[in-house]
Formats: C-alpha cells, sequence, structure tokens
C-alpha cells in the first residue's frame, strides 16, 4: 500500500535525551490522545529512541501531527511513580502526500443544445476533482478530448468551444469523450461523454407532423397530428386560433357522398314520396337523357352551351299547386361573353304559338332566379312573380346542393342546408288562361312562339344533379340537411378532454374547424386530437389536401409572428370490392294451367344473393417459396336496386304481366316499378330484404296455349352501378297437356327393358319362305336387322332413362320450390323406331313393318289398358302413313335437350 509506505518513511525519528550518569532512560511517554505514534528507547544508556507509527497514516485524512514527548529514567525502585521525567519536548509531523488517486468527473455525462451557423466561446464546463490531499496532486491541471475528428476544443478550466460553425442539416448530433489529468499527470479512471444537440435556427412553426397520412376504409376516426407540437421560439403569445380545413372540393359533388340514386337518397333520408327525377339515368324508360353529356359513375350531367332535353308530357303533372320543391345540385362558374343572358336550369314554357314562361329555375348575372307566373283566376292582381338570391357560391365553380321550398307567395332558397330569403321580388300579372300545350325542358328554354322554327333557348353552362321536383309539398328542413350530408370531415376525438379555454367550431359540413386559446401547451393537445373520419363502407378513394393555418397575438400587438401553413394530405386507400352474385334454379318446366292461375307461376323460389371479396393468405410454412393463396370470405352490405328484365321482347299487356304485392316492397322499405320491360325494386336495403322480394315475384299469361318458354334476367347493383352483380338468366317453359300424356307412354316403355327380347316377325317369316331359294341369304339379312333394332333400341332407352331421370330431379326441386302439381305420369315422347318410307315395296318395305311390329310387341308387354288403346291409336297413324305414302325414309332422333 502506498499509503502505508509513505506513513512508516516519515513515523519513525531517533530521540536523543540527555540524563545524568548516575541513572538511565526507560521510557518515552506520548501525550495526547488516539495518536497514531508510539516512542520506542533504542539505547537506555544513551538515551536514544524511536518515534514510530502504530497504524497506517494516510494524508487525506490529516496532513500533520503536533503533541508533546517526555522521556523518564529508570528510578531508585521497581515503581513507575519514582521514575524522575525529563522536560517536555514539542513534536510536529507533517504527513507527505503520493500521488494515489485518478481525477474523477462531477458528473457522468454532460448534454448541451446550440444553433447552427453559430461560434460559441463556451458551449459548456466539464469539471474533474482528484481526492489526494496536496497540491501537487489534487489539482486538475489539463483536459483533453479524447474523440479524434470533432469540430470541439477544450481548454485547461474544462470549457468546450465549438471551433467551426455546426450545421443541423449536416449533423443533428454529437457525442465527444473527455478525459482529465492532474498535476502529476495521472488521467481520469474513466471519461465522460459530451453530448451536443444541435437544432436548426429557431423558425417558428409546426413541429413533428406527417405529410402523407393514410385512411384504411372502415377504420373510424383516425388522428391526423398525433405528435404535433408549435415552436414558438421563446416568444410569448397572448392569443392564437387554429384553423384546419379538409379540402373535398374535387372528390364528388363536393365530398364524399352516398353515390346512390337519387329516389333511393330520398327514401333513404325519409323524404315524402311522388318525388319526380328529371335528370335520369338514361334508360328505355327515361330516355330523355340519352343525349345529354353523362359522368354514369356520378350521374353529373354537364351542359356547354348547346344542349337541351325535353321532359316527356305526362312526368311532371301541369299544376304543382301552391306547395312544391325543387332540388338540384349544381356546379356553376362565369361564362365568359354570356353576362347578359340567361342560363335555364329548367324551364316550362308554351309549346308553339306563344312564348310564355310559366315557371323557371335560371342563372343570370351570377344571380339565381326562379320565375313563377301563376294562372289568371278571380283577382286579376299583380302577384310575386320573380324571387332573386344573389350568392357568391353561384358562380364559384365549386359544388353546392340547392332546394327551393315554395309555399306561394312565399319562397325560401336552401343552400348546403344554410337558408337564404330573396333579397329582390318582383310581381307580375297572371297568366290569361288558353289552349296551348306547355313543354317542360332541362338546360335550356323551348322557344315555342315568336320565331319561325321552334328551337332551345337561353342555354346553360355548368353542370347538374338529381335535379328533382315533388309537386304538392315541401320538404323539411332535416331531409335538406341528409340529402346534402357529407360522409367525410374532421372530427375531435375526447372532447371532454380538449381542456379549459379551447374555444372551438365547425362548419356545416364538419370541413372547417377552427379553435382558439390562449395556452400553446392545450393548443398542441387540442390539435392532436382532430381527425379525419369517413362512414361509408365505400369510400372514394384518393387524395383530400389538409391545410392548418395559424394567426397568433402577441401582448400589445394584434400579430406578431407568422406561422407557416402546415399543407398535408389524407390519402383514402382503396376499399376492398365486393363481388355480388345471384345463384338459383336457372331453368324449370311448368304446366300450362298454372300460368294462367291466378297466382301464376313464382319466377325466382330460390334466388340467393351473395357478396364476397377475395383476401389474400400467406402459405402456413414461411420458409416455402409456394405463392399466396386468395381466399373468399363473405361480406354483408346494401344494394340500391335489382332490375328484372324480360329477353327476347317485351311482354304484351293483353295475355301477359309481371306481378308483385306491394305489401313485400313497403315492409321492406322498397319502392318498384312495372313496365312492358321488367320489373325495377329500388331502395337502400341489404341483400336479404331484396332475396325476400325476389323471392315473390310472379308471372303470369292467360294465353300459355301459343307460348313455349319465357326468359327473364336479373341484375343488381350497389351504389347506383358502382358494383353490379351477375347476369342472372331464367328460362320458364310451358307444360302442354297433349305432351304429357305423350311422356306417359314413353314411361312405360322405359319401365319393360327385359321384354324387348320377346319380339316377333310374322312378315320376316312369310318373306323367308318365298325366298326359300336362297334361305341362307334371307337369314343373314334377317339377323343383321334384328341386331341394327336391338342396338338402336338400346341406344333409344337408355338416352330415354337419362331424360327421364333428369326430369324427375328438376320437378323434385320443383316441388321444394312449393309448386304443387302432379308430375306422376309426366312422360317425354321420343320415337326412335319410326321410319317414314315412300310408295316402294319388298324387303325395305318388309323392314319397315317389322320394326313397326316390333314397337306395338313392346308397348303391348306393359299389359296396361292405356298402353293397348295407345297401341290401337299408333297401328290406325301407320294405316295412315301407308296410305299416304308421302313422308321420307328416315330415321329422326332430336337429343339437343338430353344430357350426356
Amino acid at each position: 500500500m502506498e499509503a502505508l509506505s509513505s506513513i512508516w518513511q516519515f513515523s519513525v525519528f531517533p530521540l536523543t535525551v540527555f540524563h545524568s550518569s548516575a541513572g538511565e532512560i526507560c521510557a518515552f511517554k506520548i501525550h495526547g490522545q488516539e495518536l497514531p505514534f508510539e516512542a520506542v528507547v533504542l539505547n537506555k544508556t544513551s538515551g536514544e529512541g524511536r518515534l514510530r507509527a502504530r497504524s497506517p497514516i494516510d494524508c487525506e485524512l490529516q496532513k500533520e501531527y503536533t503533541f508533546i514527548i517526555q522521556a523518564y529514567d529508570c528510578g531508585a525502585g521497581p515503581r513507575e511513580t519514582a521514575w524522575k521525567k525529563s522536560h517536555k519536548a514539542v513534536v510536529h509531523i507533517q504527513v507527505k502526500d503520493v500521488n494515489e488517486f485518478a481525477p474523477t468527473f462531477k458528473e457522468p455525462a454532460y448534454k448541451a443544445v446550440v444553433t447552427e451557423g453559430k461560434i460559441y466561446d463556451s458551449i459548456l464546463q466539464v469539471e474533474a476533482v482528484d481526492e489526494d490531499c496536496s497540491p501537487q496532486y489534487s489539482q486538475i491541471c489539463n483536459y483533453e478530448i479524447v474523440t479524434t475528428d470533432v469540430p470541439f476544443a477544450i481548454d485547461r478550466n474544462g470549457n468546450i468551444r465549438n471551433t467551426e460553425k455546426l450545421s443541423y442539416d449536416k449533423q443533428h448530433q454529437y457525442e465527444i469523450l473527455v478525459t482529465a489529468y492532474d498535476c502529476g499527470q495521472k488521467p481520469a479512471a474513466q471519461d465522460t461523454l459530451v453530448q451536443v444537440d444541435v437544432k436548426p435556427v429557431c423558425k417558428p412553426g409546426w413541429q413533428d407532423w406527417t405529410k402523407r397520412i393514410e385512411y384504411q376504409p372502415g377504420s373510424g376516426s383516425m388522428a391526423l397530428f398525433p405528435s404535433i407540437h408549435l415552436e414558438m421560439c421563446d416568444g410569448a403569445v397572448s392569443s392564437l386560433q387554429i384553423v384546419a380545413e379538409l379540402q373535398t372540393n374535387y372528390i364528388g359533388k363536393g365530398c364524399d357522398r352516398e353515390t346512390y340514386s337519387e329516389k333511393s337518397l330520398q327514401k333513404l333520408c325519409g323524404a315524402s314520396s311522388g318525388i319526380i327525377d328529371l335528370l335520369p339515368s338514361p334508360s328505355a324508360a327515361t330516355n330523355w337523357t340519352a343525349g345529354l353529356l353523362v359522368d354514369s359513375s356520378e350521374m353529373i350531367f354537364k351542359f356547354d352551351g348547346r344542349q337541351g332535353a325535353k321532359i316527356p308530357d305526362g312526368i311532371v303533372p301541369k299544376n304543382l299547386t301552391d306547395q312544391f320543391t325543387i332540388t338540384m345540385w349544381m356546379k356553376h362558374g362565369p361564362s365568359p361573353g354570356v353576362r347578359a343572358e340567361k342560363e335555364t336550369i329548367l324551364c316550362n314554357s308554351d309549346k308553339t304559338e306563344m312564348n310564355r314562361h310559366h315557371y323557371a329555375l335560371y342563372v343570370h348575372n351570377c344571380r339565381l332566379v326562379f320565375l313563377l307566373r301563376k294562372d289568371f283566376d278571380q283577382a286579376d292582381t299583380f302577384r310575386p312573380a320573380e324571387f332573386h338570391w344573389k350568392l357568391d357560391q353561384i358562380c364559384d365553380k365549386e359544388w353546392h346542393y340547392y332546394v327551393i321550398n315554395v309555399e306561394f307567395p312565399v319562397v325560401t332558397l336552401y343552400m348546403d342546408g344554410a337558408t337564404y330569403e330573396p333579397y329582390l321580388v318582383t310581381n307580375d300579372w297572371p297568366i290569361h288562361p288558353s289552349h296551348i300545350a306547355m313543354q317542360l325542358t332541362v338546360g335550356a328554354c323551348w322557344q315555342g312562339g315568336e320565331v319561325t322554327k321552334p328551337r332551345f333557348a337561353q342555354f346553360f353552362h355548368g353542370s347538374l344533379a338529381s335535379l328533382t321536383i315533388r309537386p304538392g309539398k315541401m320538404e323539411s328542413q332535416k331531409v335538406i340537411s341528409c340529402l346534402q350530408a357529407c360522409k367525410e370531415g374532421l372530427d375531435i376525438n375526447s372532447l371532454e378532454s380538449l381542456g379549459q379555454g379551447i374555444k372551438y367550431h365547425f362548419n356545416p359540413s364538419q370541413s372547417i374547424l377552427v379553435m382558439e386559446g390562449d395556452d400553446i401547451g392545450n393548443i398542441n393537445r387540442a390539435l392532436q386530437k382532430v381527425s379525419y373520419i369517413n362512414s361509408r363502407q365505400f369510400p372514394t378513394a384518393g387524395v383530400r389536401r389538409l391545410k392548418v393555418s395559424s394567426k397568433v397575438q402577441c401582448f400589445g400587438e394584434d400579430v406578431c409572428i407568422s406561422i407557416p401553413e402546415v399543407d398535408a394530405y389524407v390519402m383514402v386507400l382503396q376499399a376492398i370490392e365486393p363481388r355480388i352474385t345471384l345463384r338459383g334454379t336457372d331453368h324449370f318446366w311448368r304446366p300450362a294451367a298454372q300460368f294462367e292461375s291466378a297466382r301464376g307461376v313464382t319466377l325466382f323460389p330460390d334466388i340467393k344473393i351473395v357478396s364476397t371479396f377475395a383476401k389474400t393468405e400467406a402459405p402456413g410454412d414461411v420458409k416455402t417459396t409456394a405463392p399466396k393463396s386468395e381466399v373468399l370470405e363473405e361480406m354483408l352490405h346494401n344494394l340500391d336496386f335489382c332490375d328484372i328484365l324480360v329477353i327476347g321482347g317485351d311482354l304484351d299487356p293483353r295475355q301477359e304481366c309481371l306481378e308483385l304485392n306491394h305489401s313485400e316492397l313497403h315492409q321492406r322499405h322498397l319502392d318498384a316499378t312495372n313496365s312492358t320491360a321488367g320489373y325495377s325494386i329500388y331502395g337502400v336495403g341489404s341483400m336479404s330484404r331484396y332475396e325476400q322480394v325476389l323471392h315473390h315475384i310472379r308471372y303470369r299469361n292467360w294465353r300459355p296455349a301459343s307460348l313455349e318458354a319465357r326468359r327473364f334476367r336479373i341484375k343488381c347493383s350497389e351504389l347506383n352501378g358502382r358494383y353490379t352483380s351477375n347476369e342472372f338468366n331464367l328460362e320458364v317453359s310451358v307444360l302442354h297437356e297433349d305432351r304429357v300424356s305423350d311422356k306417359e307412354h314413353v314411361n312405360h316403355l322405359i319401365v319393360q327393358p327385359p321384354f324387348l327380347q320377346s319380339v316377333h316377325h310374322p312378315e320376316s317369316r312369310s318373306s323367308i319362305r318365298r325366298s326359300s331359294v336362297v334361305p341362307s341369304i334371307a337369314t343373314v339379312v334377317i339377323i343383321i336387322s334384328v341386331c341394327m333394332l336391338v342396338f338402336v333400341v338400346a341406344m333409344g332407352v337408355y338416352r330415354v332413362r337419362i331424360a327421364h331421370q333428369h326430369f324427375i330431379q328438376e320437378t323434385e326441386a320443383a316441388k321444394e320450390s312449393e309448386m304443387d302439381w302432379d308430375d306422376s305420369a309426366l312422360t317425354i315422347t321420343v320415337n326412335p323406331m319410326e321410319k317414314h318410307e315412300g310408295p316402294g315395296h319388298g324387303e325395305d318395305e318388309t323392314e319397315g313393318e317389322e320394326e313397326e311390329e316390333a314397337e306395338e310387341d313392346m308397348s303391348s308387354s306393359s299389359g296396361s289398358d292405356d298402353s293397348e288403346e295407345e297401341e290401337e291409336e299408333e297401328g290406325t297413324g301407320r294405316g295412315r302413313h301407308g296410305q299416304n305414302g308421302a313422308r321420307q325414309a328416315q330415321l329422326e332422333w332430336d337429343d339437343s335437350t338430353l344430357p350426356y
């Protein structure tokens, strides 16, 4: 031990005491308490002694000692009390230090933050200490950076500085090791770590947010900025306003809405019945929109200033009454060069002779105008006729939802759910009655008079969708809000935890959120709870831009700091696409009497509607390289229509029709339209509801005698044709009574196959006797003929048996579909042995007669009375054939409908 050797080196020194010659020195005594020293006598005669340490001496515990020592002679007797002592001597001992301790740092690690682009005199100071007691070894004389190639230096006092300007882009953080040396050049036992973080030049703004935010359909409400916070660069603020805006104006009609047909949406929102769609999808029944430019995915009609559509007579009643509603989606902007021209949306004018407008809706100089000229009655006075609204949204080239509620003389406009009263109402005289027919048009106004040739005028420039009119009733505010509601928007998770002092406000479509507060921490936590939500099961995929703007107010100033905008976007991923499948019996027979009955024939008693999606599954063995397999999983969603089309010509209403009880529709909240082309069921409902309704579709025919079969086709849709099912084809054949009796005969033939061997040929035997000259040739001919006959009969019986079994299976399936009729005697008439021949005679004639006799014998072998009667009828028929002699000798066999 270095400390121990140091103590012994300095703890012993000789003591010399002068004494009388008569005595000797026997002891030395040290006066003091708990001193680590002792004195021993080396020579009693000379009085020499030594002072030594009784235990190790540590300089770090005590640097010096001072005490008193006395010497004692041996005295005259053995007792110490008789000894004489010398005078007192003062002893002062200084402990010499050795460099036994290494320097240690006061902190195990140091951390500092610097701003880029600056040179610092001192970033931070490190400090080390040494436990040695002497100034030489206890003082730190030097510090040194151990890490090489770093832009830092350290002085002898431990101050670290940067030797060059630091760049945040180049390196965000530096970690360096530092050691210390005492004045004995002993290094520190352990280096210390110094971490220097470089931060960019402070710019006020939002930190820790992601530009691209992915949204998985069906995931509910998803936080947009879970870690966002505002950096103010130590600036004090008095208040802060945040505006978050979700931009969806390029999605559909302004945002992601349900894309069902207008009728389906009206019913889904609880709108009153009787709504007339003036811009329906083009079809055979609604063909007036066929010539318009249309975006079929959203049913948006685009008018370029050269198109108009005539609404057929009878679609809209002439008298709208004093209460009615007009609704539409409109996207319109200012059109250069046509500011003075009226742009007609809807117009009801004289068809010929005159040019009176009875009612019209048009845009003029970015003003929306509704014209309503009442008919003349007993009060021939001025009445409100033109209602004007001046709104910026009319020409902002964005989609807006307009509802005009008329309760004459009051007319109210709802735009995007907000109420607007007309700023100008002008009066006019009523229209005098006349016998001139009226023409209702969309996209332009019909000018039937005052021109050489009737034509369209006042064309509309813009886009329209869901233009409807509801005579006799106004829509409620609740229905209007539902019809224009967005299915996507901003939301706030956990409103309760927003904290005190936070005020917030949403616009009606929840695309804009405004938050205000005076505490930055509360504002940060509030913005972290802002989320995006899309409630559609199949949302429109694509980008939704998201902007966050900030307005900061400092104490005593209006606006003190400019905060850059947050420019992000939400990427709505593609939803899983469903595969809608229709399954059921696709071909069956029914007797003619059932077509004529009051209930008719049920067409789709066992139809099933199933929707699936493909799910990719990885192989169970991770090591295998086998490709991933697809598994179909069933999913549930709604349908909005199913069309039943008649294939092979429209229905003749004089003798046939499709029927469905209205109660089956109403109790399932569905509607339907019926025409000679088919039946259309529509309304937003589950697949099971549509199944139940389709089970009750019936077909009736009052004159089925001339009918062989009727074919139908079903196709169902979700989201107005965005997802469609397969085309399910059904063929219903008619069984007539004469064919049923013929099939009974064939059944008897099938039941008795063993008797095919007992066949007699009387005509053949007589022919043999006549040909006795060459008996061997005749025998060969007969044997060959019989073999051929047996072979043909066996093949016919086999095919008839297969056909009969197939027919029995179909009849049993029909019975399971609640079709109550007896088919126990139902058979198929097949006669593979019939042969028609010309007037010639000889062996060919004999063979034909032999085949006919064999057929008679097989029929008679059944032993039933019915078969005997059929045999007589058959014999009579053969006699007639023999007399006429006009048919060719050939074997006919129709197996087009027989399975193999």
